[in-house]
C-alpha cells in the first residue's frame, strides 16, 4: 500500500465491512425482532429506496450544521483570543462558557423556538452551541501554551501586541485550533439534529428519524442516522484537509 490514501483508508473500510457482516450474522442466528433491530442489509436496502428522501433531508441538515458549525468555529476563536488577552478576563468570564456548555441544547432547544421561530435558523444555532465551546477551550490553550522564550524574543525586538499574536500566538496555536474545529464538527451534526427534533420546520434528517420511529420503520430510522454519521464524518474528514495542508510542513501531528 504504497499510496497514503489506501493505508488510510482502507483499514477503517475492512473493519466496516467486517462488522456489518458480523452484524449481520449475529442478527440472524439470533432471530432478533427486525422491528427493534434491523438487519444491516435491511437498512442499506432501505438507504437504497428512501434514497431521494435522504439526500433531501441531508441537505437540510447539512445546511444547518455547517452554518453552525463555520459560527462556532468563527465566534470560538474570536472569544478565545479575547480571554487570552488578559488573565482577569480569562478568570471573569470563562466560567460562563463552562456553564454555557452544560446546559442540555434539547433542554434550550424549546426557547430557540420562541426567541428565532421554528426553523432553519433555530436549528444552526442549535448546532452552534454545541460546537463553540470545544473551539474555545482549545484555542484558549494553544494560545496559553506560545514558548515563554520566543515570546520574549517578540518583546525584544519591539514586536507589538497584534503582531505578536498574528505572527506568533494564532500559528503556535494552529494544532489546537484544529483539533477543536474537529471536535465541533461532529458536535454540530448532533446540535443540528437535536435542534430538529424540537425545532425544525423543514424535513431534515431530525424530522425524518422522528417520522420512522413513529410509523415503525425501524430500518429507515437506522439509514437517516447513518446519513447523519456520514454528514458528521465529511466535515471531519474537510477539517482533517484542511489541518493536514496546514501543518504538513512543520507540525508533527500532519
Amino acid at each position: 500500500m504504497r499510496s497514503p490514501w489506501l493505508r488510510t483508508l482502507l483499514p477503517p473500510l475492512i473493519t466496516f465491512i467486517a462488522i456489518v457482516l458480523l452484524a449481520e450474522l449475529l442478527l440472524w442466528a439470533l432471530k432478533v425482532d427486525p422491528w427493534k433491530i434491523p438487519l444491516p442489509s435491511a437498512i442499506f436496502d432501505a438507504m437504497i429506496q428512501k434514497a431521494p428522501d435522504l439526500l433531501r433531508s441531508a441537505a437540510i441538515t447539512a445546511r444547518a450544521a455547517f452554518m453552525g458549525f463555520a459560527l462556532a468555529g468563527a465566534v470560538g476563536i474570536v472569544i478565545a483570543i479575547v480571554l487570552s488577552s488578559s488573565r482577569w478576563i480569562e478568570r471573569a468570564f470563562y466560567p460562563y462558557m463552562i456553564f454555557f456548555q452544560t446546559v442540555p441544547i434539547i433542554a434550550i432547544a424549546p426557547l430557540l423556538v420562541i426567541w428565532f421561530e421554528a426553523g432553519t435558523q433555530a436549528v444552526t444555532i442549535a448546532a452552534f452551541i454545541v460546537g463553540v465551546f470545544p473551539v474555545i477551550a482549545n484555542t484558549l490553550t494553544g494560545l496559553r501554551s506560545v514558548d515563554p522564550s520566543l515570546r520574549d524574543l517578540f518583546h525584544l525586538y519591539g514586536g507589538g501586541a497584534w503582531a505578536t499574536l498574528f505572527k506568533l500566538k494564532i500559528p503556535s496555536a494552529l494544532p489546537n485550533i484544529v483539533t477543536g474545529l474537529r471536535i465541533a464538527s461532529g458536535l454540530s451534526v448532533i446540535g443540528a439534529i437535536v435542534g430538529e427534533f424540537v425545532a425544525g420546520a423543514d424535513v431534515g434528517l431530525g424530522i425524518l428519524i422522528l417520522s420512522a420511529n413513529r410509523q415503525g420503520g425501524t430500518a429507515l430510522m437506522f439509514a437517516a442516522v447513518l446519513t447523519a454519521s456520514l454528514l458528521g464524518l465529511i466535515l471531519f474528514g474537510l477539517i482533517q484537509l484542511a489541518g493536514y495542508l496546514l501543518l504538513r510542513r512543520w507540525h508533527a501531528s500532519a
